[in-house]
């Protein structure tokens, strides 16, 4: 098939491989670089960066609102648009030009958590499962019907970063499963379980341990790596980055033994930090060098 690909961040990159392999990539879409390093130069995102690598034609509109915007578009004759975490609203006239429409790979089991942070969400609100959907896109967000769908379960220890990685795989091979079967049968998602995925706020990220231990873990766990659950350690601001649920009482944000941490019911053992200007470290080997105090 002829495909525009249109996704950005790190999550897209095995998706546009795997479609790279199989069919015929006629343009790459991407969010347009940023500023990024301590020198603030522009940055091609993951996207640009591995479809120029490919020899792939990538085009990064500010917009796809503008006449000219949607005949090229059209113009590029495609049989199918793939979307994956693009960033920019597609209108109804990108959306119909496709012969086959644009489909969206979306990282949930629709239609929970629709919007922009379905994995950080499904962690931190405790979901069991969740998985890939591949959607025929319309007008709403995330509201189109589903063509194809698969889970997997969500483990215990299992951080956003974990559960990235094994949803763009799951992601890139349900896209060619769906692609060798078009068309395929098109059913509407139900209205009741909408949930949404609002955008992480970083105002989220201080941990409040006067919560129960398992909201507090899941917290960690669900802002692991980006932006990071962090607590303040004698006016240092650490990074959270993994956890586990652990057994001990006292006051909230006493700490117990080692990167054991009392919460308002529970407590849970951090196993995995960062402090800032390092790199992530076991929680052994960052307690060589940082001493808690009695309280965080």
């Amino acid at each position: 098939m002829k495909i525009i690909f249109m996704g950005t961040p790190d999550f897209s990159v095995p998706v546009l491989e795997a479609l790279h392999q199989a069919h015929e990539i006629v343009a790459v879409y991407s969010q347009p670089p940023r500023p990024a390093g301590r020198g603030k130069a522009d940055r091609p995102s993951p996207v640009q960066a591995r479809a120029m690598a490919l020899g792939l034609p990538v085009r990064h509109p500010v917009s796809l609102r503008s006449e000219d915007a949607a005949k090229y578009f059209a113009a590029l004759g495609a049989d199918v648009a793939v979307v994956v975490a693009y960033g920019l609203i597609l209108p109804q006239e990108i959306l119909d030009a496709p012969r086959l429409g644009c489909l969206n790979i979306h990282a949930s089991l629709l239609p929970r958590w629709r919007g922009a942070a379905p994995i950080h969400r499904a962690i931190m609100a405790g979901d069991s499962e969740t998985g890939v959907c591949i959607m025929q896109m319309e007008a709403g967000l995330d509201t189109g019907p589903v063509l194809l769908r698969e889970s997997l379960m969500i483990g215990a220890e299992e951080t956003t970063a974990d559960l990235h990685d094994r949803l763009s795989a799951l992601g890139a091979r349900l896209i060619l499963r769906a692609l060798d079967h078009l068309p395929l049968p098109a059913v509407p998602q139900p209205a009741e379980g909408v949930t949404y995925a609002a955008k992480i706020d970083k105002a989220e990220a201080r941990v409040d341990f006067t919560r129960p231990a398992v909201e507090v873990d899941r917290l960690i766990r669900g802002l692991s790596p980006f932006p990071g659950a962090w607590i303040d350690v004698n006016g240092e601001r650490v990074k959270l980055l993994r956890s586990r649920q652990a057994t001990g009482q006292g006051f909230p944000g006493q700490v117990l033994a080692g990167f054991t941490i009392a919460c308002g019911t529970g407590a849970v053992e951090i196993t995995q930090a960062q402090r800032e200007g390092k790199r992530p470290m076991p929680a052994t080997e960052i307690l060589k060098g940082l001493v808690l105090p009695d309280r965080v």
